[in-house]
């Protein structure tokens, strides 16, 4: 458990779809536009910053593709110090909370009393990609590339959504139900965004164009209000599932995060307001066949380390990595009773989430962190609980308190 760590600002850009309005922003530039704005919105200088960490899950994208030293760049384009230490981080979709979790973990050890931790991804700016072509000798005939985002996984192992859609149907997870939980999402985000809720947490962009004035971004592309259960329900399973659909699964987003936070001490002595305090971060790993059930193990973690449980949580989101995610989830934390599980769900995902918003996955687990928090202060505080899965099974969660 944590003591005296709060976070002081937390930003993040809007989510484009694939290949959308953000698909033409350099990755150094995308990831400098939060990382920017978050110290600049309470006045710190890029010198309080001790360190960066960021996550990185794909350098490919990166203008320069061997140790492109992403977090380094990106501060750099954010005008932070050439001083100023950074580390990337790769854990997948789970990359921008372990980011903040390693900033927690250098503050308890005394090392440092200030960091930024947050992410970024654009899958519109991913490359096909040619192997082998420099030591075969190529000189004639056609060329065979790869497209690294189709059935997106790892080549060792299955797509993620098969081991998806094989651990919703161990759990009894239908797909209709994974349909409703999609629709939700689309409706929990449209009327939190009419409600005005993302306003704090998400900077607007304009968006130079060739022609004409630029384009004022203020609203996450992957939300479609006119999704309907019917709509849903003819969509066919992606690679073979069963239950999982590109309906009831988040698209290929571009987008980054940003969140500054510090010790409670460098806190007043900047004068600056605590937004939230975390409580608790925990990072776990399952067998990789599994990830469905990974937000659980790293949310019952964090409940332990911070003496706490279910009751005690007032909101939670848990990152619909697959509509499967969070329903697999919940009847994993209350021991698969499917009556507690709805009544867990009242307090899950209530803004919704990745279906609705998008996944830039690099980038999710930070966002996750920032909208709990604003939520909280809405509701006069509280505690709140996020927990996000990565790529072959790893798992974190945080705890935040808003006072």
């Amino acid at each position: 458990m944590y003591k005296d760590i709060v976070i002081v600002s937390a930003v993040r850009t809007p989510f484009g779809r694939y290949c959308g309005s953000l698909r033409e922003y350099d990755f150094f530039d995308l990831g400098a536009l939060p990382m920017k704005e978050v110290i600049t919105r309470v006045n710190v200088s890029g010198e309080q910053v001790d360190e960066v960490y960021w996550g990185v899950g794909d350098t490919s994208v990166c203008k320069d593709v061997y140790t492109p030293v992403a977090a380094r760049q990106t501060l750099l384009k954010a005008g932070l110090p050439a001083e100023t230490p950074s580390v990337a981080i790769d854990k997948a979709c789970v990359s921008a909370m372990s980011a903040v979790h390693y900033g927690c973990r250098a503050m308890v050890a005394g090392e440092i009393q200030c960091a930024i931790g947050g992410g970024a991804t654009s899958f519109s700016q991913e490359p096909l990609i040619v192997r082998g072509l420099r030591w075969k000798g190529f000189r004639i005939g056609d060329v065979k590339m790869q497209d690294p985002l189709f059935a997106l996984g790892y080549k060792d192992f299955n797509p993620v959504s098969v081991d998806t859609d094989n651990v919703a149907s161990e759990y009894g997870v239908s797909r209709e139900e994974q349909d409703e939980w999609a629709l939700m999402s689309h409706q929990n985000y449209g009327k939190a965004w009419e409600a005005g809720k993302f306003k704090e947490e998400m900077m607007v962009l304009e968006i130079p164009q060739k022609k004409g004035d630029p384009i004022s971004l203020n609203i996450d592309e992957q939300y479609r209000p006119n999704t309907t259960s019917e709509k849903l329900a003819k969509l066919p399973g992606i690679y073979g599932c069963n239950g999982v659909t590109a309906g009831n699964a988040p698209g290929l987003n571009d987008g980054a995060t940003a969140i500054l936070f510090m010790t409670k001490a460098k806190a007043d002595e900047l004068s600056l307001e605590p937004l939230a305090e975390i409580v608790a971060m925990s990072s776990i790993a399952i067998s990789p066949l599994r990830m469905p059930e990974g937000p659980a193990f790293a949310a019952i973690k964090a409940l332990e380390l911070a003496a706490l449980s279910l009751d005690d949580i007032h909101v939670m989101e848990i990152n619909e990595a697959f509509a499967a995610v969070p329903l697999v989830s919940m009847l994993l934390l209350v021991d698969k009773d499917k009556t507690k599980a709805r009544t867990l769900h009242e307090k899950t995902n209530i803004n919704g989430s990745a279906i609705a918003i998008g996944h830039p996955n690099t980038a999710s687990g930070a966002r996750l962190i920032m909208n709990l928090m604003y939520e909280l202060r809405r509701r006069g505080g509280g505690y709140a609980l996020a927990a996000i899965c990565g790529g072959l099974a790893q798992a974190d969660a945080c705890i935040i308190r808003v006072l």
